[in-house]
């Protein structure tokens, strides 16, 4: 199983980054996906999740700000984030969260990203 992030870096307040995480060694459709963040000296905490019908959660910290998509063909879920601020900095994670039983969880290796002010 690998969940390839991609698309961190340097963003400016007030700007936009896209992230995208491409999934492989799944049956994508049976999983959850997820992003995650994890700032310096912080928790790992939920952004926002969707599922394979399309289904959407999000903090209350990123409501309105950002968006989660996925594409089932491709096997491939999106993070949108516009209106960035400084406090969205934090190393980004791609979950999998398996729908059935067994219930397996899948990490991807983290993305930075920076957004200064």
């Amino acid at each position: 199983v690998q969940l390839q992030a991609s698309g961190g870096g340097l963003g400016q307040a007030g700007g936009s980054l896209r992230l995208s995480c491409a999934a492989s060694g799944i049956t994508f459709n049976n999983y959850i996906m997820g992003w995650y963040r994890q700032a310096p000296g912080k928790q790992r905490e939920l952004v926002a999740t969707v599922s394979s019908g399309g289904s959407t959660n999000y903090a209350d910290s990123v409501k309105g700000r950002f968006t989660i998509s996925r594409d089932n063909a491709n096997n491939t879920v999106y993070l949108q984030m516009n209106s960035l601020k400084p406090e969205d900095t934090a190393v980004y994670y791609c979950n999998a969260r398996r729908t059935l039983s067994p219930i397996f969880t899948f990490w991807g290796q983290g993305t930075l990203v920076t957004v200064s002010s």
